[in-house]
């Protein structure tokens, strides 16, 4: 069977091996922000998604067709986490909302090149470009994603006055094949309150960002 290159609702660790100066699209939610019958039926369609590209025998027809399996597949899943009315919105308190949007601010130019985010009450999108290290290498996406998550779920328990995890392990990240591709995420992103009906422009949100390019 055909398998799609991104899982984002099982996948638990990124690839240890990435494009070097490539830009990620990259998506994680809180712990337990969709129930198990969503992501049960998620997978189901994705499994008979990978059943249909089988069957496609074109070899230059099939990575086509899958690319546009999963972007239909994330459009499900995120419209998901908008539409979900039980578990975790934690992102919904400002001041937890503040300490994401600052810890991917202060990685800007240090591990990655920032072009935009958007904090929702139970995801994140995120656009970044890793950067290179002296020795010739790029930060890996996985020890970002680590960092980034580490230190931004302490500060959020501290803030809310909990323990335990604050983070699904998976996420979802997509390599950003050319510009057009870059501009189509990215307001994808910025208009993510928007199409959640949570405000009427993305500039009234006030946890998204865009690098001015």
């Amino acid at each position: 069977m055909y398998t799609l290159t991104y899982k984002p609702f099982y996948q638990r660790r990124l690839p240890h091996l990435q494009p070097p100066g490539a830009t990620f699209f990259i998506t994680f939610r809180l712990k337990d922000s969709l129930p198990q019958p969503v992501l049960e039926e998620l997978r189901a369609e994705r499994e008979r998604a990978e059943g249909v590209l089988s069957r496609i025998e074109d070899p230059a027809e099939r990575p086509r067709r899958a690319y546009l399996e999963q972007r239909r597949l994330f459009g499900k899943w995120d419209a998901a986490l908008h539409t979900v009315r039980q578990g975790p919105r934690w992102l919904e308190n400002p001041c937890v909302a503040q300490i994401v949007a600052d810890s991917l601010h202060y990685r800007d130019g240090k591990v990655y090149d920032l072009w935009a985010f958007c904090v929702m009450p139970n995801h994140v999108h995120l656009v970044c470009r890793p950067l290179g290290k002296p020795d010739g290498s790029y930060h890996p996406l996985s020890a970002i994603l680590h960092s980034l998550k580490g230190y931004t779920a302490y500060r959020a328990n501290r803030e809310l006055g909990r323990k335990g995890a604050f983070w699904q392990d998976e996420s979802y990240d997509h390599v950003v094949r050319d510009e057009q591709e870059l501009n189509r995420v990215i307001t994808y992103v910025l208009n993510n309150p928007v199409e959640a009906g949570l405000v009427q422009t993305w500039e009234e949100w006030p946890w998204a960002y865009v690098r001015q390019r």
